[in-house]
């Protein structure tokens, strides 16, 4: 497994000919699209309805869940990243730590499966393609191994399943709270039509 790990690496990771083009590219897909998540989650809950609401926190549950998932399999088994066995081209800065699995693509697949699960199938759709598209981006500037993307997958499909009977008893009265937070933080909003109620 890990010689086919390595072989789709090298396959896949950018070379000596690299047009900086192409290099700049890759960097800004996997720094910048991460941040997309954040805002997709907000205008959930800013300007959605009660499902969308109850999709945003149930997806933040599920990813967290999967992210604490991979410190755990990170310090039970050390991974190294391409660049710590001098292997392939590293075109991004990363820390020297363990590569299985990834925190980027753990998110995108976090969010992604839980919006496809709930019935979002568009928004689930587009947050999966974009997260396949930094998984890219990532194997190609050399800080991750194609194997640590299917990892990130697998976390939060199984975090999703961890989540789901939580979810059942608490889901409900956690995003009350959330509402009632939201209402008394964001009043004059809210009461300004800006945002739902």
């Amino acid at each position: 497994m890990e010689a086919l790990n390595r072989a789709l690496f090298l396959h896949i990771n950018g070379g000596d000919a690299t047009p900086p083009w192409l290099v700049n590219t890759a960097i800004g897909i996997a720094e910048g699209l991460i941040y997309l998540i954040p805002v997709l989650l907000a205008a959930l809950w800013l300007w959605g309805g009660q499902a969308r609401r109850r999709l945003a926190v149930k997806a933040c549950l599920v990813t967290l869940l999967a992210l604490g998932a991979n410190q755990v399999i990170g310090l039970v088994w050390m991974h190294p990243r391409p660049f710590m066995v001098s292997l392939g081209h590293a075109w991004l800065g990363h820390a020297a730590e363990s590569s299985f699995p990834s925190d980027h693509a753990t998110v995108f697949a976090g969010v992604g499966l839980t919006l496809l699960f709930g019935g979002a199938t568009r928004l689930a759709g587009a947050v999966l393609a974009t997260g396949a598209a930094v998984a890219w981006a990532r194997v190609f500037l050399g800080v991750h191994f194609p194997l640590d993307m299917a990892g990130a997958v697998m976390a939060a499909w199984a975090a999703h399943a961890v989540a789901l009977p939580l979810w059942k008893g608490a889901g409900e009265p956690l995003v009350r709270q959330f509402e009632r937070l939201y209402r008394a933080l964001l009043a004059r909003p809210i009461a300004a039509g800006w945002v739902r109620p």
